[in-house]
């Protein structure tokens, strides 16, 4: 069993809740192609601005995947206008545990994360990264 974090923005996250569905772009497929049924999804909110507000990053749910990926192009995510993407590389996941962690003051305890100040760069222009079972546990045990 393989523990992802699934990087996405608020209005995917509810897609997600609604569904039970992981979608990535095709540029992600080699990542995505490593999943299986079984496998752990933590769902990261990435930082983003709304009005003048700053909404911080979050861990918001842990998802179990329960079948291989498959390819669907449905638009039921949302993409930002310039990309029109469909996220068609999908995996349909069942709710694990659903809550709110803030995920900064995580920083310093997470293993993945080798360079505590530029901590972003671990996640930039990904999709979804694996990570280890510890920092898993870690979180799961917060959420």
């Amino acid at each position: 069993m393989a523990y992802w974090l699934c990087i996405t923005n608020r209005d995917n996250w509810e897609v997600i809740k609604k569904k039970n569905v992981w979608g990535v772009s095709k540029r992600h497929k080699n990542t995505i192609a490593k999943v299986k049924p079984g496998d752990k999804l933590v769902i990261y909110v990435k930082q983003e601005r709304k009005d003048k507000q700053i909404l911080e990053p979050k861990i918001v749910g842990i998802f179990e995947v329960v079948n291989e990926p498959y390819q669907d192009s449905t638009k039921i995510f949302k993409s930002p206008p310039h990309l029109n993407e469909t996220y068609p590389l999908r995996v349909k996941v069942k709710p694990i545990k659903l809550g709110e962690v803030d995920f900064k003051p995580l920083i310093p305890k997470l293993q993945f994360i080798t360079n505590k100040r530029k901590w972003n760069g671990h996640l930039m222009g990904k999709a979804m990264r694996e990570i280890p079972e510890e920092d898993y546990k870690l979180i799961e045990s917060l959420l």
